[in-house]
């Protein structure tokens, strides 16, 4: 889902996609020269492997989500949450896919293993 960056303007322009299992819904609002605020809300749940028994779980996701969007490349390097789109749309798709990725590639562990008190013996 590809938005214009020009056609959102101050009033709030809602959005709502899925992918892979999880649900973004929310809005995007101008919020400055060349910026675009996301305020979203990501569900669902995704398939992931433990970490450490290799097991496959569901991962049930309940996100709060707050990013800025600009056109323009970012000076400001106290703010990381800037994404930048310098090809003048906003692609929600990616964005939702870089959030579930996020959780894909941090370390996972399943219930059984997060609660357990057993020792992991590390081979080298």
């Amino acid at each position: 889902m590809k938005i214009v960056f020009d056609k959102i303007g101050s009033t709030e322009k809602p959005i709502e996609l899925s992918s892979e299992g999880v649900k973004l819904e929310g809005t995007l609002k101008k919020s400055g020269y060349h910026q675009v605020t996301l305020d979203a809300h990501m569900s669902g749940s995704i398939e992931l492997d433990c970490d450490r028994c290799g097991d496959t779980y569901n991962y049930h996701i309940d996100n709060k989500l707050q990013l800025k969007l600009s056109d323009l490349v970012s000076e400001d390097k106290d703010d990381l949450d800037i994404i930048e789109f310098l090809d003048g749309e906003i692609d929600i798709s990616y964005i939702l896919q870089s959030e579930i990725n996020t959780f894909k590639n941090a370390y996972n562990y399943c219930d059984k293993c997060d609660n357990s008190d057993e020792d992991f013996e590390v081979e080298y």
